[in-house]
C-alpha cells in the first residue's frame, strides 16, 4: 500500500499567473472504487478544512480513506509551500480509479464453481 506520493504541478490561472498544485496519491486500497466514489464527490471543489469537516461526519470506511488522502496532500503543501496560507487550499479534483482485481472462486453446486472479484482501488486528491 502506498500513500502520499508528492507531484507539484503549476497550473494557469484565469488572472495568468501560475497556481501551484499538491498530489497525494493512495494506492491499492481493498475497497471497490463504486463505494468510494460519493465520497469523492461530496468534496469536489470545496476548501480543504471544509472537505475533512464533511467527511469526518460519515461513519463508513470509504470517507475515511478520501480524509486521510486529503489530510496527506495537505501535509505535502505544507511541506512544499513557499507562499501563502495552507487553509487557502482547495480540493481542486479527487479521482478514485480501479485497480487491479483479485479472482476468487466460490463453490456452487453440483460441483461447479464461481468466480467473484476482490477488487481494489487507487484514491488521487489534487489541492490547490
Amino acid at each position: 500500500m502506498e500513500i502520499g506520493v508528492a507531484v507539484i504541478q503549476k497550473n494557469e490561472t484565469s488572472e495568468g499567473k501560475k497556481k501551484e498544485t499538491y498530489k497525494s496519491v493512495h494506492r491499492y486500497v481493498q475497497m471497490s472504487a463504486r463505494k468510494i466514489r460519493p465520497y469523492a464527490d461530496l468534496v469536489r471543489g470545496t476548501f480543504v478544512d471544509e472537505a475533512l469537516e464533511i467527511l469526518s461526519c460519515y461513519p463508513s470506511r470509504g470517507a475515511k480513506l478520501v480524509r486521510q488522502a486529503i489530510y496527506n496532500a495537505i501535509k505535502n503543501a505544507e511541506d512544499r509551500k513557499t507562499s501563502g496560507k495552507v487553509s487557502d487550499l482547495e480540493v481542486v479534483d479527487v479521482r478514485i480509479d480501479g485497480g487491479p482485481m483479485g479472482k476468487r472462486f466460490r463453490p456452487k453446486s453440483r460441483g461447479s464453481s464461481s468466480v467473484y472479484y476482490k477488487r481494489s482501488s487507487h484514491i488521487t486528491v489534487v489541492v490547490g
